[in-house]
């Protein structure tokens, strides 16, 4: 094994107390994301059922080079960190598969509305969100109520709520007039 195939993971803490980002050095799922909130959610993330079988993981979320987990309050970080990183260390550098290629994509159309909101959260949204370990994705947009998914970190997130109204809700209103509010959805 050469310098360029050893995989580092570290962690780093998120607004959520309950949650903390697993950092990878290298992508793992690019262009995508999954949430899974329990094990019996997980059919198409082999890595997330590995994850679950540590009694202590009561969430995933992975995307791009990171994976945010999130833990009950009775259990401390200190203590589950080290074996996490080694895990998914081991499970990254053995080459296994994290998520299974998907083929029910289907392509939707979309409004000038829809695309203007989408580019603005790609754009602006996502790459603060995905800072914290979380993620946001765009859900639907009818009758000027623009909804979206909040994973990761975000999920259950006290801060969460004010992140949606004070500022993607403004950001939305200012750059796209035919949007009146945005509202999240649970996972």
């Amino acid at each position: 094994m050469n310098a360029t195939d050893l995989v580092n993971v570290y962690a780093e803490a998120t607004p959520n107390p309950g949650s903390m980002k697993f950092v990878i050095n290298r992508m793992i799922c690019p262009n995508e994301s999954v949430d899974f909130r329990k094990a019996e959610e997980v059919k198409s993330s082999p890595l997330a059922l590995e994850l679950f079988g540590f009694p202590y993981v009561k969430g995933i979320f992975i995307m791009n080079n990171f994976i945010t987990i999130t833990k009950p309050e009775d259990v401390e970080w200190v203590n589950v960190i080290p074996e996490l990183r080694q895990f998914l260390k081991e499970y990254i550098e053995a080459g296994k598969v994290v998520l299974e290629k998907r083929t029910d994509l289907t392509e939707e159309e979309e409004t000038e509305v829809i695309t203007k909101i989408r580019k603005l959260l790609d754009d602006h949204v996502k790459p603060a969100v995905e800072m914290d370990g979380g993620a946001i994705d765009f859900k639907s947009f009818d009758h000027g109520i623009v909804t979206v998914t909040m994973k990761g970190s975000c999920s259950g997130c006290p801060s969460s709520t004010l992140t949606l109204k004070a500022g993607i809700e403004n950001l939305l209103k200012r750059m796209v007039p035919e949007v009146e509010a945005v509202e999240a959805e649970a996972v």
